[in-house]
């Protein structure tokens, strides 16, 4: 199968403008949509909620920095796995590598059905409810489509991202043009005394703040595909840099679109912000608007399932994960095993009925991953401070983001111990399946022997072979 003159790995073929549409495309999700009623929620005030959009957006800068600085100085894929498992070893990594197979996947069950309710919403808007067998039937059939997409050409994945990221970016603009409009017919009243009701609790803030950052979430995808970047030492930083200052100004004059047509309490009473925007400005019309939510939501889908999969992938080749996993199509030079792993997983998980109870978990074992990767980060100074990094911050900056996500960890704690419990619980899940799997080394030769026969069998099944190196 590998007679070709081609070698069968992963191509360096993802430009600047790729890295670009991909990760704006991501990060514009459902988030902006959606993510305003939460933040409003748990500060209670227009000018707070304002600020706390602007805080988000300068954190999630600020922590892309240091992942850029990571992945300009080590640019292979893998990501976070790849920078704690380089600081801190074999077993920080995997639970590192488990606790994303957790986030991620339940993370894209939960968007799947999102983007079935809102895809279908305009059709079922007379109705109590949509039928959840249906529901279900359209989430499969959309991360199906995903992940065969995935699996047949990365080019296809990347211009498919930049006309979902196109049409995303020309939702938001309408949403802007209309607020302009009325701030320009002297719509400002929302903005008199901004702050009055505030809520400056601690952990009111803290918990705003996680839902902004779900808002701002997939900066960090560019990291796990950083092997296939074109030139990574330059178009890593460069592409987060570019996406983070574009999705930063849209979502903070986007918030001042809503805030000029809608009311804290309309806001407040609303499932997605954006629908009750389109229902009070351009209603013979605001159909549409669940339509392009739902389309926002399939390319972080898109986005996401790209770089994820090279997580498998690489974690795969660190022994991690099966053997298989690290296997590219002989043709295509795509990680198909990975892929079709994560789309039967997500399967599984979208029946599950407290799918998103388990996202709101999320957010705190992200955050500790987050703060793990700013420590390996600092620890790689340290310990290898010779490590050629074309793009260096001041010491000042991971020290700051270190010690931000330390406090959003242990405030989560004290606001929130059951589900914080249950967070750390998960991540813990980790620690016996690293000793029953990576770390068991002398496994009985009849086990073996069926987990080279199943793995032959999949190479077959799947037309993969292991990956050619570098000569």
């Amino acid at each position: 199968m590998k007679e070709n003159s081609e070698k069968v790995q992963l191509k360096k073929q993802i430009s600047l403008f790729d890295c670009v549409t991909i990760l704006v495309g991501t990060m514009i999700g459902s988030g902006i949509f959606v993510s305003p009623v939460g933040i409003l929620f748990y500060v209670r005030s227009i000018g707070m909620s304002y600020l706390l959009w602007a805080l988000c957006g300068v954190y999630s800068a600020l922590c892309a920095a240091c992942f850029a600085e990571l992945g300009a100085a080590l640019p292979t894929s893998g990501g976070e796995y790849m920078y704690i498992y380089r600081a801190f070893g074999d077993f920080a990594a995997f639970l590192c590598l488990w606790t994303h197979i957790f986030n991620y996947c339940s993370g894209y069950a939960a968007l799947c059905l999102i983007f079935s309710t809102y895809i279908l919403q305009p059709l079922y808007k007379d109705c109590d409810e949509i039928p959840q067998v249906l529901l279900r039937l359209i989430s499969a059939m959309v991360y199906t489509f995903i992940v065969a997409i995935n699996c047949i050409n990365v080019k296809w994945v990347t211009k498919l991202q930049a006309i979902i990221t196109g049409s995303k970016l020309v939702a938001l603009f309408g949403v802007i043009v209309i607020g302009c409009v009325w701030l320009y017919n002297g719509e400002t009243g929302a903005f008199d005394n901004a702050f009055e009701g505030s809520d400056f609790n601690v952990g009111s803030i803290v918990f705003a703040f996680y839902s902004g950052n779900w808002a701002y979430a997939g900066w960090s995808n560019i990291c796990m595909f950083a092997g296939e970047v074109i030139k990574p030492q330059r178009n890593i930083p460069l592409g987060i840099i570019i996406s983070l200052c574009i999705v930063t100004v849209i979502y903070l004059v986007a918030n001042i679109a809503y805030f000029t047509v809608l009311t804290p309490s309309e806001m407040l009473k609303s499932t997605a912000v954006a629908v009750t925007f389109a229902e009070q400005t351009i209603k013979p019309a605001a159909f549409i608007m669940p339509l392009l939510i739902g389309v926002s939501v399939l390319g972080t889908l898109n986005g996401s399932s790209l770089a994820f999969s090279r997580l498998l992938y690489v974690g795969s080749k660190m022994n991690h994960t099966p053997r298989f996993l690290s296997m590219l199509h002989v043709k295509r030079n795509t990680p198909t095993p990975s892929l079709v792993v994560i789309c039967i997983i997500v399967l599984l998980m979208q029946n599950f009925k407290g799918i998103f109870y388990l996202i709101e978990m999320s957010g705190l074992s992200t955050s500790v991953v987050t703060s793990l990767t700013v420590a390996a980060m600092l620890y790689l100074r340290y310990k290898e401070p010779s490590l050629e990094r074309p793009f260096k911050l001041h010491l000042s900056v991971p020290i700051s983001i270190f010690l931000i996500s330390l406090m959003i960890v242990l405030v989560s704690f004290y606001q929130k111990p059951k589900e914080s419990g249950l967070a750390i619980l998960i991540i813990s899940v980790g620690i016996p399946l690293y000793f029953i799997g990576p770390r068991w080394k002398n496994r009985p030769p009849a086990l073996q022997n069926k987990f080279d026969y199943m793995t032959r069998l999949l190479q077959k099944i799947m037309f993969i072979v292991p990956e050619d190196h570098e000569d």
